[in-house]
């Protein structure tokens, strides 16, 4: 689950972390008087959406010249004009794709005199069971080129869960950063600051860019603030982080998926034409996998898991077919908890409840499997059969291109 940045800030602030004051604001009227509560005398309004990329987006309903996501601005008069051009209008970044996110939230927050940018971030290793720790000197909207071209500029650190967060961890951040003196020591509890957060609540990436060194105050201190972040979660632990959970932001998130969680099933659109519906990640793995080798691309990721009833398989089918790109469903079952006449009396419902008009292929095997194809048969319904994968992912490419 990913959420805001001003959420991000603020779970992040409860661990001590040093952010610019700031509020989030709904309105136009709510982002002017969450300026009227900061010292000024500058001001950035930033869009909130899931996806980076804000300060080089643009906003489709805008010309091209207009500025994107995160603006500068010098009175309260431009933070109403950016709030009123942006709020409601669809920004478009290289994370959204084409058709951006619509911008219902904003993030008024005070200006920081910026010396220098650096980029920090955390998440899972997979491949080593530890968290990365991600450090480059080089933070700002450009971190993807600097790792795309000049990967020397990156260091990875990494923390094993087992020995938790070392003060050597503190130093490599520090080092990797080439900071020294008081800055050093800040960025050493940063560091440790943030893998705390990391850990206590579950993240799956955390990520700060830029983080930022301000130019030395009147005093000559510098310090080390969080001036952007992101953070997403791991869905299966947010029964232990209600507070979290409740950040959760539906209307950043795809709808059809928003439904299949209702329903308990684990579904991710995609961009092809062929509709899948599998019990068992690794099988639908595969599926989608034989489809592409067949010539054609999956529309989706949909595991129905392994206790689907007629009612769960129903609501799988109109997710499918809510999605205007499908031009045909192949379903993939292999019974063992789940049993194949229960999938088939859903196949059956679903089809008939939705007036199917693609063509449908079924491989079924397993429990009760005779009885299911049974079930599927007597129907009525053009349900195209398989015998195997490899069959059914060759029938449903062939009337896939018969009926176009």
């Amino acid at each position: 689950m990913n959420i805001h940045e001003y959420q991000a800030k603020e779970l992040l602030a409860k661990f001590g972390v040093g952010i610019p004051a700031g509020h989030a604001a709904l309105t136009v009227e709510e982002a002017v008087e969450a300026a009227k509560k900061l010292p000024g005398p500058l001001y950035v309004v930033k869009a909130q959406i899931h996806a980076g990329g804000r300060g080089k987006g643009k906003f489709k309903e805008l010309g091209p010249d207009a500025k994107g996501g995160v603006r500068l601005a010098k009175t309260l008069d431009d933070v109403k004009k950016d709030a009123e051009e942006m709020l409601g209008n669809t920004l478009v970044t290289v994370q959204t794709g084409d058709a951006g996110k619509q911008v219902n939230r904003l993030y008024v927050t005070d200006g920081v005199d910026i010396a220098e940018e650096y980029y920090l971030s955390m998440l899972v290793d997979r491949a080593t069971g530890r968290v990365a720790l991600i450090v480059s000197t080089e933070g700002g909207m450009d971190i993807e080129e600097v790792a795309h071209s000049t990967p020397e500029k990156i260091t990875t650190i990494t923390i094993d869960p087992a020995e938790g967060f070392m003060p050597h961890h503190g130093r490599a951040v520090a080092f990797a950063l080439k900071l020294d003196g008081d800055l050093n020591k800040q960025a050493q509890k940063l560091s440790k600051q943030l893998y705390e957060a990391f850990m206590a609540l579950d993240c799956e990436m955390l990520e700060i860019n830029p983080l930022v060194e301000t130019k030395p105050d009147s005093s000559g201190a510098a310090n080390l603030l969080v001036l952007d972040t992101k953070m997403s979660f791991d869905g299966n632990a947010l029964f232990r982080h209600k507070d979290v959970a409740a950040l959760r932001d539906e209307t950043e998130e795809d709808p059809a998926e928003v439904e299949a969680s209702e329903y308990d099933l684990a579904y991710i659109k995609l961009d092809g034409n062929i509709g899948c519906m599998v019990n068992g990640a690794g099988l639908a793995m595969a599926t989608m996998d034989i489809i592409k080798l067949n010539g054609a691309f999956p529309a989706n990721f949909l595991d129905v898991g392994g206790g689907a009833t007629t009612e769960k398989v129903t609501a799988a089918f109109k997710i499918i077919l809510s999605d205007p790109a499908v031009e045909g469903i192949l379903v993939n079952i292999f019974g063992g908890i789940m049993k194949c006449d229960i999938i088939a009396d859903g196949i059956v419902a679903a089809a008939k409840e939705v007036n199917l008009s693609v063509p449908l292929v079924v491989r079924l095997e397993g429990t009760n499997v005779e009885k299911g194809k049974e079930i599927l048969a007597n129907s009525g319904l053009p349900i195209v059969p398989a015998d195997d994968l490899g069959d059914a992912a060759k029938k449903i490419v062939a009337q896939v291109k018969e009926a176009a």
